[in-house]
């Protein structure tokens, strides 16, 4: 690329005039923000509380698509801000670079001209005479002044010192073209469409605009944010960064932001608001499978956040990587006494299900604690932080993921993760916290209990439809056998997985995988049969080993001992039996996913609620197995 600057032009350029301009576009993306915080906040809560009927039900409407549309000029405004002081500490960069050059030069009494070319004096002394040798002009481009071509007679000492100031100044003028390019091209494309309205296609615009800005601006923003810090190391460098600093880093890497554990609630759920928008863009109009399957999830979360729910909702991470990310609280886990993280458990990905009956799982826990214990704010949270094994019903070697703890272990880590973020932003002394695992969840939770220190912050463990956690004793999870709960319905097939008795009785091979299959392909359907037949190849192969010795117990299941036996030592609660895993009328794994659900199963709800909300001593127990 040809410079189309001088290095008097970078010299002279005032980089405070476009930190001013990014001033200006910042002052717009803030009143947008608070024109969106106010319909959001202030109207269309008055109007959901006051009014209803068909008219205001298009009032609504309005005003969320208003709201959508500040939120857009908050998004592109923010961009703009961020683009102009990116530009800015660019070229400022290279302003340094050719003040040294020039200060260089003027020290040494080299005069630097107007094309970029160095001259400089007569040097040093000549081999045969001792005279000064002569001077000379060095360029960029060639090679300095009349050097003599004999061998016998030694350079100025100057020319090379010209030509590495020749070669400074060409070069941050060089680069200061490529960056005045770079930034011409993205600031041109950063307008948006006209019309009163914001459709899905601009926001499509905005997840490239901000993609865009994000790579230009990467040495200016993201070098600093801190990935490889603790939660509470992240959290002081938050508290750390000027007004400024927040409000362009929540512009332009919501995503990172709002996914960040230790960063508060309240602003990793403005992020995680903006980002669902891009994330929505982005994935608007692709027409293959997982991204149609994560924007049905996404659309339907982000309804309810529209919606106004209550308890509030709580938007504390969001992504598309693996089978898609959701952390969703409701309630404000900062400011609450009760805080409870749920992981969720074989199946779950970031779909429509999930949105509807997993988030619904927490807000029933949510509202069952607060009337439990209605002086004790609690926050119940959804946490959708890893890839949890799924159903493949057309590739039943994939499903041997629920067979294993890979999965889980990753789970774990992440897990901790977060729930050290969790106790670093929190704002009461002594919160009561509370990690409930469901299913193949329940092994994560298990697994990041045993991890070293165990689970930051965790008071409690809740257990539900579990098929081990690792653990031979609820002693090893940590906060003590007291603290530990579980919950298993009688018909609850994922509970039953084979012990080491009906191990021995199963033979090896096929008839191991026959009988293990039964297990679970009975009780959901035939996915349920792709999962058991391949957890019961792998049970068929162990099962020889099981039926010879001895090193396993009639309480043992899958993963370590059943936390519902008494050999595990955990406090068993009560809960319905549930229907039979082929009762006609029910869906065939109903008994293993009623535990959270009032309307299916209120003992166990009330259970895990008088737990969650620190009332632990009034639960109604039931004798382990």
């Amino acid at each position: 690329m040809t410079p189309t600057l001088t290095w008097a032009q970078l010299r002279d350029l005032r980089c405070a005039e476009l930190e001013e301009a990014a001033d200006g576009w910042g002052r717009s993306s803030n009143r947008a923000d608070a024109a969106r915080d106010r319909i959001e906040q202030q109207l269309l809560t008055g109007l959901r509380d006051t009014q209803e009927g068909e008219a205001a039900q298009a009032a609504v409407a309005r005003l969320r698509q208003l709201g959508r549309n500040f939120q857009y000029v908050y998004t592109e405004c923010g961009l703009l801000r961020t683009a102009l002081n990116s530009l800015a500490h660019e070229m400022r960069t290279q302003q340094r670079v050719l003040k040294e050059a020039l200060d260089d030069a003027a020290a040494l009494r080299f005069t630097v001209h107007a094309n970029g070319t160095v001259t400089y004096p007569a040097g040093g002394e000549g081999l045969i005479d001792g005279a000064p040798l002569r001077g000379g002009t060095a360029s960029s481009s060639g090679s300095p002044g009349l050097v003599p071509p004999s061998g016998l007679t030694a350079p100025n000492p100057n020319a090379a010192k010209a030509q590495d100031v020749a070669d400074r100044v060409a070069g941050a003028v060089r680069a200061a073209a490529e960056i005045d390019w770079r930034y011409a091209g993205i600031l041109r494309r950063l307008k948006a469409e006209e019309g009163l309205k914001v459709p899905a296609s601009t926001w499509k615009d905005a997840a490239g605009d901000a993609a865009e800005v994000r790579d230009a601006a990467g040495a200016y923003l993201k070098d600093a944010i801190p990935h490889g810090a603790s939660p509470a190391e992240r959290r002081d460098w938050w508290a750390g960064l000027t007004q400024e600093q927040r409000e362009e880093y929540l512009a332009v890497y919501p995503d990172q932001i709002g996914n960040l554990d230790g960063i508060p609630a309240l602003v990793r759920d403005a992020a995680n608001r903006d980002n669902l928008q891009l994330l929505i863009g982005k994935l608007e109009g692709r027409d293959d499978e997982r991204s149609v399957t994560q924007l049905a999830g996404l659309r339907e979360i982000d309804r309810q956040l529209g919606a106004g729910t209550h308890p509030p909702m709580y938007l504390l991470g969001i992504g598309d990587e693996g089978n898609g990310r959701a952390i969703v609280s409701f309630g404000n886990p900062d400011t609450a006494k009760n805080v409870a993280a749920y992981v969720p458990g074989l199946g779950t990905s970031l779909d429509k299900d999930f949105a509807e009956n997993d988030l619904k799982r927490a807000r029933d826990t949510a509202i069952g604690a607060a009337e439990m214990n209605p002086d004790s704010p609690t926050a119940s949270i959804v946490w959708l932080g890893y890839d949890a094994p799924q159903i493949t019903v057309n590739d039943p070697a994939a499903s041997l993921d629920v067979a294993g703890e890979v999965k889980a272990r990753s789970g774990a880590l992440g897990y901790n993760e977060f729930m050290s973020g969790l106790s670093v932003t929190n704002q009461n002394e002594n919160p009561h916290v509370t990690a409930i695992g469901h299913s193949y969840g329940s092994l994560a939770v298990g697994l990041a209990a045993q991890e070293r220190g165990g689970i930051p912050g965790a008071d409690d463990i809740i257990l539900v439809g579990s098929p081990g956690t690792g653990a031979r004793s609820a002693d090893e999870l940590g906060v003590g056998r007291e603290n530990v709960f579980v919950g298993a319905a009688e018909n609850d097939s994922v509970t039953k997985l084979p012990n080491s008795r009906e191990f021995s009785g199963l033979g090896t091979g096929v008839a191991g995988g026959a009988s293990a299959g039964f297990v679970l392909g009975a009780s959901a359907g035939p996915a349920g049969a792709v999962v058991g037949g391949a957890l019961g190849g792998a049970v068929g192969g162990a099962s020889g080993y099981f039926a010879q010795g001895a090193q396993s117990r009639e309480s043992d299941v899958w993963f370590g001992t059943d936390p519902a036996h008494q050999d595990f030592g955990a406090n068993r609660f009560k809960v319905s039996e549930g229907p039979e895993p082929l009762q006609r009328g029910h869906e065939t794994l109903e008994a293993h996913s009623n535990y959270f659900t009032p309307s299916k199963d209120q003992m166990s709800a009330d259970n895990i609620s008088r737990i969650v909300s620190g009332k632990s001593g009034e639960i109604v127990r039931e004798r382990p197995r």
